[in-house]
Formats: C-alpha cells, sequence, structure tokens
C-alpha cells in the first residue's frame, strides 16, 4: 500500500514529538513550550504576536503557555511604553540554559531521523518541505480569500 503526504507527514510528526517528549520528560516542560523556548533562543525579546505566529500556536493558547513558563522562571515579559497589547518576551537565565539543552536533544532527534541520509538527500528534503509548506502557506491564504 502506498502512503499518502498526509499520512506520512503526520506519522513523521508523531515520532518526533514521541521522540522529544521521552528525550524531555524530566524537564517539568509541558506541551508547547519547547518550540517557544526554541523559537525564543534565536528571537528574544519578541512580541507574543510573532510568537504565537512563528510557532503556529493560537494567541489565547500561547498566553496560557507563557503563564506556565513565566510561573517556572522560563521567561519574563516587559510592556514597552506602559502598553500591554505591546508585551515582549525574554528568556530568562534558567530559561536559556533550558532552550540550549533543548537544542541539544533537538540535533540528536535530528541525527537520528537522517541516519542513513547523504548531505544532499537531506538538504533535498529540508528544501522540499519548505516548499510544500509554502505552498499550503499560499493555499491556505487563497482559501480565507474566497
Amino acid at each position: 500500500m502506498r502512503e499518502t503526504l498526509h499520512y506520512l507527514l503526520m506519522a513523521d510528526h508523531s515520532m518526533l514529538q514521541k521522540a522529544l517528549t521521552a528525550a524531555i520528560k524530566d524537564t517539568g516542560l509541558t506541551p508547547g513550550q519547547p518550540k517557544v523556548l526554541d523559537y525564543l533562543l534565536l528571537h528574544d525579546g519578541t512580541v507574543q504576536k510573532d510568537i504565537a505566529a512563528a510557532c503556529h500556536i493560537e494567541p489565547a493558547s500561547l498566553t496560557s503557555i507563557l503563564n506556565g513558563m513565566e510561573n517556572k522562571n522560563l521567561i519574563k515579559r516587559k510592556e514597552q511604553n506602559g502598553n500591554r497589547r505591546s508585551s515582549y518576551v525574554f528568556l530568562t537565565e534558567t530559561g536559556r540554559e533550558a532552550a540550549k539543552k533543548l537544542e541539544q536533544e533537538f540535533a540528536k532527534i535530528e541525527e537520528a531521523a537522517f541516519t542513513g541520509f547523504e548531505p544532499e538527500e537531506r538538504e533535498q528534503l529540508c528544501s522540499m518541505l519548505s516548499r510544500l509548506y509554502e505552498n499550503m502557506q499560499s493555499h491556505i491564504l487563497k482559501e480565507a480569500e474566497q
């Protein structure tokens, strides 16, 4: 039986999530927090709406995730000019350490996923997945306009 694209992507995502969940089980991180930490490692001091968009999280869900992260001293939020709508999110030192550990775990998981792939194949796959993402993003925008 030939597997469909949506099935293969869903199955691959599930396997990556299982590997990540196992790797971070002792960290106390909840679902959603690893990708926010990963994003903030490269985009520290970002507004919440940009984090939500980049991490594909609904703004209300992100608020809940950030509240939990703030309670664990992983992040701190700062308002710009007293405007609560423009809250910037920064990693704390604890958050930066957790994000760097996650980065190492992500690298291990990727290495396992790419076992047996040639460097060119890795590059091709990532390029194709990026194109697939762009195509779907364009499709969703077109659908929303109709």
